[in-house]
Parts: C-alpha cells; structure tokens; sequence
C-alpha cells in the first residue's frame, strides 16, 4: 500500500541505552513507512544537557541499525534547534496565549475545554482542561520544555503519524492545545500500551535486561530480538510467531495494534532466538559464535562442533560453556557427571566392559558416529549390561557433563586419539 503523504517519527533521548520499549516503537513507525512507503523520520532529544552522552548516542544508533532499522531523514539534533522553539514561543507570547515568568515563557492553558483525541489505538479519549495547569513553553535556562519542542519539530518536518507508548498520552492534550494555538494542523496519535513483565509489572531490571544493548552482548540475534518485539502488541495473524521485518512490512497497519498490555517472556524470547539459530546455515553461525570466542580452532572442526549444537542452543552466549570440552582438555566437570561417572565405576562388571570399549575403540578404522555406536552396543551385550552403563560414563569421561549432543556424534567430532585418552583417564585419575 502506497501513501507517500505518510510520515512517522522516532525520538530517543540520549540519556539511556535504547530500552527494549523505545526499540518496540521505532520497530512500529518503521514498519508503517515501510508498509505505506512513506517515510521515517529519526530525531535526537538531547536538550537535558546534564544527562544527555555522547556514549548513549552512538549506542541507541548502533542499536537501531542491528535491529534491522533504517532512517530516511535525520538525525535531526533539538539542541540544534533552540532559536526555532523561541520564534514560536514568541508567537504565542505576542498572541497573548503565553506570559513570561522571570526569563521562562509559560503558555496559558484555557479553562474548562474538553480536548478531544481520537486515538488510532483507543478510540476517543477526553481530556477536561481544567486538569490541567498552565504549560511551559521555554524555561528559564533558555530551552525548550518537552512537550513543546515535540510539537514544533513534529510540525517543522511534517509528521503525519505519531505512534508511541500510553505513557504518552497524558501529554497529548497539552500538545493539542499547542497545535490549536499556533493554528497548525495536528498528526494522528497511535498508543500503544506498555510492555510489562510476565508479572503485570511494568518492565524493569527484575524481569531481566532492559536495554538492547544488553539482549546483544547476551548473544541474542537481531532478526530474533526485532521478531520478539514486533509480536507484542501486533500479529501476522494465521497463528504465525517466525516472521521477518520485510514480511511483516508488507503486512503492518497501525490500525491492527492492541489496545492490551503486552507481557515480556525472556522464556519466549529464548525460545524464538533459539529457532533462528537453528534455522541459520552452520557456517554463517560459526562465524558468528567464532567472533565471540577465543578459540583459535580450524573452521571445519569448528563448524563440525557448531552443527552437533545448534539445535541446543538458545543464545550464542551459551556455546562457549557448553562446548568447552571440545577445545580443553581441562575442562571442568559437573557434580551430576562425577556422581554417575561413581555409580558405574564401582560395579567391577562395567568397569571391565568400559575397558573394554575403549580397547575396541583403539582398534577402529574409521572412527564414525555409526561404528562408534555399533562397538558401544557390542560391548553392552558381551557384558550382558544396558548400553546406558557405558554411555553415561564415556559421556562424563569426554566432556564433564551429563547431558549433551548425541554422544556417538560427540565422540566423532572429538576424534579417535582425543577420546580414547580422555576414556584411559578416568581408570588412571578418577573424574
């Protein structure tokens, strides 16, 4: 759908790392222009000059672009723009809409008026004026106040649409006053409700991270995190939770945004990035883990390791703990392993039939996941005990653990000299 008149916002503050709520809206006005080919615009509140950083900036940007996100205008800077919210604020001072309090311009809110909203999200929402006290407009520090400098710049670059959180919509009617004052036409209002914890809370450091910034150093994937995000408060319908920013583009109308709360699950989220690294193909994943690793492996070996885990794996933080065993051999073993590897090796019948194994195992050929199984299993019979007895412990004895990938495909990986040395220790020094 085409409507080239479309023109949507986003405006962080510099203040803070890009909270996953912040990423959820930009995420919205992306995909409307995107859907509507119209166009987005990218402006920095960074008039709070005491808490605004130059760290917080490069971040939000940096953040905005991993997520998949791109602008078409801007950045457009409101420390930029002092001299233009004074033109204005001198407007309504001239106007007599607006007097002066030492060097702070205040607007005069009208008494006893209902402003009316008709919110793309919640229908009609009124407002009485009466609750509301007269407004800054410039304070006395020579800049703008917020919900000013909003109206003007939403103006001055001809914003059509402007969708953000209900923690807005206490201030829209007093931007509608503004709009009304200075006799220019206001936007459309989208807001949606805030993310909140699984527990109804709204969302803070108790429910997990926050911030992008923090999802992306956990190992979480962008095209995950942006999929996450864009389901909650909106829907591809058809029961769909997989789906791509290009996708959902063509598919995004502001008017299908919920009008409910939508509960951040880091469980979900786990889940969904999970599968987007299943689906990815192993050497583009390699790649990506290899980045974050200090290993200095060959890449086929590497990739070999990746392919046994990649349905395991729900972050690419995890692969380093999980994996260690396949670049150590000084790994370190679970408490869980220690005991099994303990039960199985006070039974003299099983300790013979591990020998045994690793014996068999010396005399291989090939060295294969399938021959590997056929000796095990050989050896179970021969010792009249359940394969289980040999692979838990063989399991504890190469990689420290109790559980992990399909053991015969570990052990193939690891290599014949790697494994029989690893099974040989544990009769020389007990795990």
């Amino acid at each position: 759908m085409i409507q080239n008149n479309i023109r949507v916002r986003f405006a962080p503050s510099p203040t803070g790392y890009l909270h996953l709520g912040s990423a959820r809206t930009a995420l919205f006005n992306w995909l409307y222009a995107r859907h509507t080919g119209g166009v987005f615009v990218l402006r920095i509140e960074d008039t709070d000059k005491s808490r605004s950083k130059k760290e917080y900036l490069d971040e939000i940007l940096e953040d905005i672009k991993w997520l998949g996100l791109d602008w078409d205008e801007g950045p457009i800077f409101q420390s930029e723009r002092i001299k233009k919210y004074t033109e204005y604020a001198t407007k309504l001072l001239d106007a007599k809409l607006a007097y002066r309090e030492g060097e702070a311009i205040i607007f005069k809110v009208p008494p006893s008026r209902v402003v009316k909203i008709n919110d793309m999200v919640h229908g009609e929402i009124c407002f009485n004026t009466d609750q509301i006290k007269d407004q800054v407009l410039m304070k006395s520090d020579g800049l703008p106040a917020y919900n000013f400098a909003c109206v003007i710049d939403d103006h001055e670059t001809n914003i059509t649409h402007i969708i953000r959180g209900d923690d807005h919509i206490s201030n829209t009617p007093k931007q509608m006053l503004f709009y009304e004052a200075l006799a220019i036409p206001a936007p459309c209002f989208a807001h949606m409700p805030l993310m909140m914890g699984k527990d109804g809370a709204k969302l803070s450091k108790r429910h997990g991270g926050v911030s992008v910034s923090e999802y992306k150093r956990e190992g979480f994937l962008p095209d995950a995190l942006a999929n996450y995000l864009l389901l909650l408060g909106w829907s591809p319908g058809e029961e769909r939770e997989i789906i791509s920013l290009e996708e959902a583009a063509g598919l995004f109308d502001v008017k299908n945004l919920s009008n409910v709360q939508a509960k951040f699950d880091i469980d979900k989220l786990r889940w969904l990035n999970g599968e987007y690294m299943r689906n990815m193909d192993t050497k583009s994943l390699a790649k990506l883990l290899k980045s974050r690793s200090s290993s200095e492996t060959d890449n086929t070996y590497f990739e070999k390791v990746v392919e046994l885990y990649k349905t395991r794996l729900k972050t690419l933080s995890e692969f380093t703990d999980m994996t260690e065993n396949f670049f150590k051999d000084d790994f370190k073993i679970e408490e869980d392993a220690k005991k099994k590897m303990d039960k199985f090796l006070k039974d003299e019948n099983t300790k013979k039939a591990i020998m045994d194994f690793t014996k068999e195992l010396e005399k291989s050929n090939t060295f294969t996941h399938g021959e590997i199984e056929n000796i095990c299993r050989k050896t179970a019979k021969k010792f009249n005990i359940k394969a289980a007895s040999l692979i838990h412990p063989t399991r504890a004895a190469i990689s420290g653990r109790s559980t992990g990938a399909g053991i015969f495909e570990m052990m193939e990986v690891l290599g014949k000299e790697r494994v029989i040395e690893r099974l040989k220790r544990i009769f020389s020094h007990p795990l």
